[in-house]
């Protein structure tokens, strides 16, 4: 008994075997090996992907609380970049006093990242509730200022001599443009 098979069916029985082994061959040479490297990346993966919500959860709460920070002490932080100038000074705080002149004494010594300057004041009041609403008025000011104590008063007549000396505290002029612009973000 002879068996017919014709060679259209010869070819495609070949390569349908030929396709067949090299499935196999290209199964267990390349996607089996590869298959296990690939459950392992996918595992660092993961484990990568938890780590970066973590960060990025810490990340937005530290931003926020910053946000927060900025505006509740936008007024502080404005005060830190502005310059300090006596005579602007003297023109805001005139009302207060009958005469009020302001004194450059020395550059005291800078702090970490601010710079500070020593001022000597010497003014004449006709109260001293009227100095007491100046002190009010410079926690209000376009200045981080500090009086140091000992604040001297003198009766002169109906007036009294007061004379104090303030710490000016400003932004150290020479900073860097890209530091100022990360924070306004």
């Amino acid at each position: 008994m002879k068996i017919k098979i014709s060679r259209h069916y010869l070819y495609i029985l070949l390569l349908s075997v030929f396709l067949f082994v090299f499935v196999l061959v290209f199964s267990f040479g390349f996607l089996i090996p590869k298959g296990k490297e690939y459950r392992q990346a996918r595992l660092e993966l993961r484990k990568e992907n938890l780590e970066l919500r973590k960060y990025q959860k810490f990340y937005d709460e530290i931003l926020a609380k910053l946000k927060d920070l900025q505006s509740k002490n936008r007024h502080i932080i404005r005060a830190f970049d502005t310059p300090f100038h006596p005579d602007r000074f003297e023109k805001q705080h005139k009302n207060f006093f009958s005469s009020l002149h302001v004194t450059k004494v020395a550059r005291a010594k800078d702090e970490d990242s601010f710079t500070v300057y020593e001022v000597n004041t010497t003014s004449q009041i006709s109260s001293p509730t009227n100095f007491y609403d100046f002190l009010d008025a410079l926690n209000k000011s376009d200045w981080i200022i500090g009086v140091n104590f000992p604040i001297d008063f003198q009766r002169d007549g109906e007036m009294i001599k007061s004379s104090f000396r303030m710490n000016v505290y400003a932004n150290k002029e020479d900073k860097n443009a890209t530091a100022s612009g990360s924070l306004s973000k």
